[in-house]
């Protein structure tokens, strides 16, 4: 019997090019194959006899064949033909540029087509790119048994698995292959037998062979939920049990000071949103506890996650304590700088910038000192004493040149930008500082502007405590959005130039960076950069923004928009998340229908930042009416966790999350709205780690779950 860890290249019946064309997909062991699920299912479930057929119909017909012709052609297009006969007529099968009917197919045998019917030139009837099976002649002669038999076997009739393919490796080799590989394989379950069976799913083997050959569409479906509940327990088990080491450590205590609190909150010209207090006082009391927290943040543009921040930075300065504030951009990290420097003022923290081009020490007490560089040298230093107490920096900050005496706070802006690795040096650089019999982890607060509807929360950050700022601060003014059709250009345009006339900023954003002959409606940046430059805005002053640049490039093109260098900037999505720039109060998305409602919210969130009315027009291509109505949630609502719930409907949550997570599954991503699937797999999850925290009891379990770690970044 074979092992889901096999490799594929040690069988017997695969050659060194088969094999690497299987690699080409991901496809490389036994387990690889078996969950490399369908795409969707074809229904072949209808038969008729070929006299039967009628244009247009998807149907399954069965014959002998009586010959295969591959007629020469004018063009360089190859042609293979295959006709096959019953009792009452014959009909062709026609494939366009493909072979591989040739390597199986031979006249004599019998064969069964599953497809489309066609109609040539208004005259003959067939087959184009049929599914095809070799049948033997029992199967063809007992037509009442047929279905019953084919459906065991996993032929073309029925419920057919459509697989994603390449040029190399389509449905049909791999129906095969998956056929013949669970007929041998051991299966073990690796799930408590009681948790699938309250759930009612089926076992390992079963849903193996269900979604791959399902009898019926419930087959199918339950199988799907049950590799969707499989992997998302196993996330929910990974999760919970770095919650339980992380929990194993020990962490400097921060007592909460309610009068520097208090002091603080008096001084500000705004008072703080329900939300904000809400979450606050959850990274308030953590921040007491004798273990790290371990929490994110998760708020909406403009919500005022970076005032909670504030707060506990606040507590731990006050304690003599050091904190790391890491972000992924220079323009990001001065702007925090300036911002931090401006609310702390009255303080006398010592507080630093680092990044790969600017290190600064600004002495909050001293004004003298406020714009004084010093070399890295002096500066590393001065962190190694803890005479700096905050710094703020890009990766700059991750590097062992750099040691800190006492860091107990750390902060993760944009915590996706970072990979596993960068965001746990910090925590690994303090613990080398200090008592060897008692080593403390930093408190991480991590936060992110992507409003995440909670069930996604649950799902993939179940190892961290969540903190939702869903509020917006009073007075704050809704964008107005709009959606434009090509007609209406001009009246923006227009608009543009008035606001441009009372000093106001703009962004306009493209989807690509050059033209494209695929996608001739899509704007490209370049050439639309170019366009506004001569000929609609040529008495304005235009930069241009892209992933292609340079770093240093994009960070200048950022900063001298932001100096009020420029009066539009021309962009692609590279756009940075939390960038802050008061004067910016129109923002145009060409190809609007092309972005997912998430994203344009969040291009929305670059405009709206100061006191002035902002708005937000959304350019769409021709011919786009089924997006119109997609992108009018963008008109009624302001509300980014709403857009994202829609977006989750509308798009599902693959494209919703993007890159946010790498190698979750399509059956699962697809799981991810199903709040209550989540809730069981938590709930098992947590039951199972009481009961045998180590799994010990449950080998297979924990190889499984120890496997998904490294496959699924999401520590």
């Amino acid at each position: 019997m074979l092992s889901l860890k096999n490799t594929l290249s040690s069988l017997s019946e695969m050659n060194a090019k088969t094999t690497k064309n299987l690699q080409s997909l991901g496809i490389k062991t036994v387990e690889d194959l078996l969950y490399y699920f369908p795409f969707r299912y074809e229904d072949f479930s209808q038969q008729k006899k070929i006299i039967d057929i009628r244009p247009g119909e998807t149907i399954t017909v069965r014959g002998k064949i009586i010959n295969i012709k591959t007629p020469p052609t004018r063009i360089p297009k190859k042609i293979t033909e295959v006709y096959i006969e019953d009792e009452t007529a014959s009909v062709k099968a026609v494939w366009f540029n493909f072979s591989l009917p040739l390597k199986f197919l031979a006249k004599g045998k019998f064969v069964q087509f599953s497809g489309k019917v066609s109609l040539y030139r208004g005259k003959e009837i067939y087959f184009q790119h049929p599914n095809f099976e070799l049948i033997n002649k029992t199967i063809f002669e007992k037509s009442e048994e047929s279905y019953q038999i084919s459906s065991k076997t996993g032929s073309t009739s029925g419920l057919v698995p459509i697989y994603p393919e390449n040029r190399n490796v389509n449905s049909y080799f791999l129906r095969r292959l998956i056929r013949l590989i669970l007929t041998r394989v051991e299966l073990n379950e690796f799930i408590p037998t009681n948790f699938i069976k309250e759930q009612k799913l089926p076992n390992l083997k079963k849903a193996l062979n269900d979604i791959h050959f399902p009898k019926s569409q419930k087959d199918f479906i339950l199988a799907k939920k049950r590799f969707a509940f499989e992997k998302m327990f196993l996330i929910q088990l990974r999760a919970f049990s770095l919650k339980q080491t992380w929990e194993k450590n020990s962490a400097i205590s921060i007592p909460f000071n309610k009068k520097i609190t208090k002091h603080f909150l008096d001084s500000l010209p705004f008072k703080l949103t329900n939300a904000q207090k809400k979450a606050s006082w959850q990274i308030l009391q953590d921040l007491e506890k004798n273990q790290p927290m371990n929490r994110l943040l998760e708020g909406d543009v403009g919500s005022g996650k970076t005032i909670v921040a504030i707060l506990a930075i606040l507590s731990a300065l006050n304690q003599g304590l050091q904190i790391a504030v890491l972000v992924p951009t220079e323009v990001l990290a001065i702007q925090h700088y300036l911002e931090i420097i401006k609310l702390l003022e009255k303080y006398q923290f010592k507080i630093g910038l680092l990044t790969g081009s600017q290190n600064k020490l600004n002495y909050l007490h001293q004004q003298k000192d406020n714009k004084n560089k010093i070399s890295k040298t002096k500066f590393y230093e001065k962190i190694r004493i803890g005479e700096v107490s905050l710094v703020i920096g890009t990766h700059a900050i991750i590097q062992d040149k750099i040691n800190f005496k006492n860091l107990s706070l750390i902060i993760i802006d944009e915590q996706h930008r970072f990979g596993v690795k960068q965001r746990s040096f910090l925590q690994q650089n303090a613990m080398k500082i200090g008592d060897e019999n008692k080593k403390n982890l930093p408190h991480l607060l991590t936060m992110t502007a992507t409003p995440i509807p909670r069930t996604l929360s649950l799902a993939l950050f179940g190892n961290l405590d969540l903190s939702i700022v869903d509020e917006f601060p009073k007075g704050k003014k809704k964008i107005i959005t709009k959606v434009i059709p090509p007609q209406d250009r001009d009246q923006v345009y227009n608009f543009i130039e008035q606001q441009v006339k009372q000093k106001k900023q703009v962004f306009i954003i493209c989807p690509l960076v050059e033209e494209s002959s695929k996608i001739s409606e899509v704007k490209s940046v370049k050439e639309e950069f170019e366009k506004l430059n001569q000929n609609i805005f040529p008495k304005l002053s235009l930069g241009l923004l892209h992933g292609k640049m340079r770093p240093k490039e994009k960070e200048k093109s950022m900063t001298d928009f932001k100096k009020g260098k420029y009066n539009i900037l021309v962009s692609t999505s590279v756009v940075e998340v939390g960038i802050d720039i008061p004067n910016a109060t129109i923002m145009v998305i060409e190809g609007a229908e092309r972005f997912g409602l998430a994203q344009l919210h969040q291009f929305r969130g670059r405009v709206g930042r100061g006191q002035d009315q902002s708005y937000c027009f959304l350019f769409t291509s021709n011919n786009v009416s089924d997006s119109t109505t997609r992108l009018k949630v963008m008109e009624k609502t302001n509300n980014g966790f709403k857009i994202a719930k829609e977006d989750l409907k509308l798009r599902g949550p693959g494209q919703f999350i993007g890159t946010l997570q790498s190698g979750i599954p399509d059956v699962t991503m697809e799981s991810l709205s199903d709040i209550k699937l989540i809730q069981a797999a938590r709930i098992y999850a947590q039951s199972l780690l009481k009961y045998d925290s180590k799994l010990k009891k449950f080998p297979l379990l924990k190889e499984k779950s120890d496997f998904l770690s490294k496959q699924i970044h999401f520590e």
